[in-house]
């Protein structure tokens, strides 16, 4: 069954969506999420829900549905869900695997270039992701 996804307009909303993508383990929802989601809206819409399951789900969406498309927008993504609130705490819980997960993503942001970002900017993006 395939879930019903559209843009939430507040916190409680985007939970929701979050929960049921989650829970259905759906990353292609979670990459059609991501996709009609403003990035800089993220840290106001995750509010304090981030968990480390989320960020994974985040990162293995944005890696296999929307890196190969449109490169920029995953680095916006990246970029504004640093700013979320319990990030430090979610990024120092994940484990060896994960961590490699977050790396094979930046990897393929190197390859992918996208007029968004230089190489500088990904750079200094992967140290805040501690990588």
């Amino acid at each position: 069954e395939k879930l019903c996804i559209y843009e939430p307009s507040n916190a409680y909303d985007f939970g929701q969506i979050i929960n049921a993508v989650n829970a259905n383990k759906d990353k292609a929802a979670c990459a059609d999420l991501l996709t009609i989601t403003d990035p800089k809206k993220l840290p106001v819409l995750l509010s304090n829900k981030l968990e480390g399951e989320i960020l994974l789900m985040f990162i293995q969406s944005l890696e296999h549905y929307v890196a190969g498309k449109d490169p920029g927008l995953v680095y916006q993504h990246l970029f504004y869900l640093s700013k979320a609130e319990r990030f430090k705490v979610v990024l120092a819980l994940l484990s060896k695997n994960e961590k490699e997960e977050v790396q094979q993503l930046f990897h393929l942001l190197s390859e992918n270039q996208s007029d968004q970002y230089s190489l500088e900017d990904l750079e200094s993006l992967k140290k805040v992701y501690e990588l």
